[in-house]
């Protein structure tokens, strides 16, 4: 009676146990059909046979069925009747080991515009002042902009910049130039060195329309503070990326 007891207990515990494995393969299935995905490892954008994906990463039938419904679900791949399992959504790679405006960064997967929805003067916020090294309630030049490659929407920026610049920026094309370069020509000094803070946060009603996302979406909310040669800190940037559009990339060495 003891021994039916326990078996009693402890089966519900032992299919939750097995549930939650199978979800575990899946999950790490998926992860590893992402990264061959995002680097163009499948010719034409058509994935291989679910026996053969089996087969390849030692997956039975089911967790592949579960993982390619994990990438259905983040609208990366789409089931074609008579063609299989192929790639919807391409991203770009943005990398984070290299000081480049996005421009610079993805010039080779096509040509970045921007909408500048807004450019003018506001007294700094107290956070922004106190980052640009600025006198408390000094004015800032404030610029937001939604930024696409070929035309696709890629990133909602707001900027801050210090006053000195303005007339360098509002004289520019800033729909089809990159800000980083018309700061460096008004300085007359290259840029240095960023800090970035890297992090998830939900898409609000505003950048959610205006980026053309689901509202509530994750984007990936990119803090930048971009300094000059000289230490001279000269742009504090927010960045809304489409998490399904952009992919982070870079080069990390490990220092003792």
């Amino acid at each position: 009676m003891q021994a039916e007891r326990t078996r009693q207990h402890t089966t519900p515990v032992a299919a939750a146990r097995r549930r939650r494995l199978r979800a575990d393969r899946a999950r790490q299935l998926a992860d590893l059909l992402r990264h061959q995905i995002l680097g163009g490892r499948f010719p034409a954008g058509v994935l291989p046979h679910e026996e053969v994906i089996g087969a390849d990463y030692g997956a039975t039938r089911n967790t592949v069925r579960q993982a390619l419904g994990l990438l259905r679900a983040e609208q990366l791949v789409e089931r074609q009747p008579g063609v299989g399992t192929v790639v919807v959504c391409q991203k770009f790679p943005h990398g984070l080991d290299r000081l480049m405006g996005l421009a610079e960064t993805l010039h080779p997967h096509g040509r970045v515009t921007n909408e500048v929805r807004t450019i003018s003067p506001v007294t700094a916020p107290a956070p922004v002042a106190d980052r640009l090294k600025l006198p408390p309630r000094s004015e800032v030049l404030c610029i937001e902009r939604l930024r696409r490659l070929d035309g696709v929407p890629l990133s909602l920026d707001l900027t801050y910049l210090p006053m000195h610049l303005r007339p360098a920026l509002l004289d520019a094309d800033l729909e089809n130039t990159d800000v980083f370069r018309l700061i460096e020509e008004a300085a007359g000094q290259p840029l240095g060195t960023a800090e970035i803070t890297l992090e998830a946060v939900n898409a609000d009603a505003h950048s959610a329309a205006v980026l053309e996302a689901p509202r509530g979406t994750a984007v990936l909310m990119l803090e930048r503070l971009t300094h000059l040669a000289d230490g001279t800190p000269v742009d504090l940037e927010f960045i809304r990326f489409r998490g399904d559009r952009i992919t982070m990339r870079g080069l990390l060495h490990r220092t003792v």
